[in-house]
């Protein structure tokens, strides 16, 4: 522990060594936020305001867009303001804590994923079940194995980062604290705990990974039963969840199936993730979903009319 208070604080080095580029960094995610934090808020408040929108996907969907808008605000409202310092410095307990929320709500929303594709496993596959199967008790129960799912993935973190000696180094050469960065400072051999967060971190993102794509593999092959009409609905719709799935676990997959270590594609990946993936989800969800569209334009003409 003594050692370990040697390290009070870290340096990120961030995106860019550049003044000017910093800048034009700053600009540009600043607008990514303000679309992100829009786009997610309006779903949001569409799944809570609209009576239309009572069904299980629908209240998954609101509560994956508030766990984009707060995954974003673990990351890019710091990003940007180190963009605007020369030096950017990060306390060792401000460190832990964004480390710990960081893994809460990414993984809470892979579970929150896989929740997702159960519901439309139920939905399409088993619809004169649905109701009964997928009523609202299970849906919030389903929804608190998720955050717990996520919590204990970032207690796990926590645990294995916190007691490490930092005594010497304390430049990370990243724009955030991640488990590789931090374990390559630490001042002790971090071998087998890179090993246990390559199985941690790695195994979940292939596994759901893979079990995710099987699931839709099993909810398309039986499409072939439904009407014309309902195989186009249910292909929209699995469309927009297969698409935020590889959004979200392709980058996860590069980041940390592999050797424990940091790469020069360690911060464009972890941008992709924390910074692109929360704003694109809301859009392709609301692109792709006439339902969503539909009670969006009526919460609009509801406003304009009062």
């Amino acid at each position: 522990m003594e050692q370990r208070n040697n390290v009070t604080e870290f340096v990120l080095l961030g995106l860019t060594q550049s003044l000017q580029g910093q800048k034009i960094l700053f600009a540009v995610f600043f607008l990514i936020y303000v679309v992100t934090m829009a786009g997610n808020l309006l779903i949001v408040v569409t799944v809570v305001l609209s009576p239309a929108l009572e069904a299980p996907m629908f209240f998954f969907l609101g509560y994956l867009s508030f766990m984009d808008a707060v995954y974003s605000n673990t990351v890019t409202p710091n990003m940007m303001i180190d963009l605007l310092h020369v030096r950017k410095t990060i306390s060792f307990e401000a460190c832990m804590t964004q480390l710990f929320f960081e893994h809460f709500f990414g993984g809470a929303e892979i579970l929150l994923l896989v929740v997702m594709a159960y519901d439309r496993y139920v939905a399409i596959c088993k619809p004169l079940h649905y109701p009964t199967i997928m009523n609202q008790r299970l849906c919030v129960q389903l929804l608190v194995l998720a955050w717990a799912g996520g919590f204990v993935h970032a207690v796990v973190h926590i645990l294995f980062v916190y007691d490490l000696p930092f005594c010497g180094p304390n430049v990370i050469d990243h724009f955030i604290c991640d488990m590789y960065p931090l374990l390559k400072l630490a001042c002790t051999d971090t071998y087998v705990i890179g090993l246990t967060v390559l199985a941690n971190d790695g195994a979940i993102c292939v596994v759901i990974f893979s079990l995710l794509l099987v699931s839709y593999g099993v909810i398309l092959h039986s499409l072939k039963s439904l009407s014309q009409e309902g195989r186009r609905k249910a292909l929209s719709t699995c469309g927009s969840h297969i698409a935020v799935v590889v959004l979200f676990f392709v980058p996860c997959i590069f980041g940390y199936v592999r050797p424990p270590s940091t790469l020069p594609i360690d911060k464009p990946l972890t941008v992709f993730n924390t910074v692109i993936t929360p704003t694109l989800n809301p859009l392709i969800y609301t692109l792709r979903n006439a339902e969503m569209k539909s009670a969006m334009k009526k919460l609009w003409t509801r406003k304009q009319h009062k």
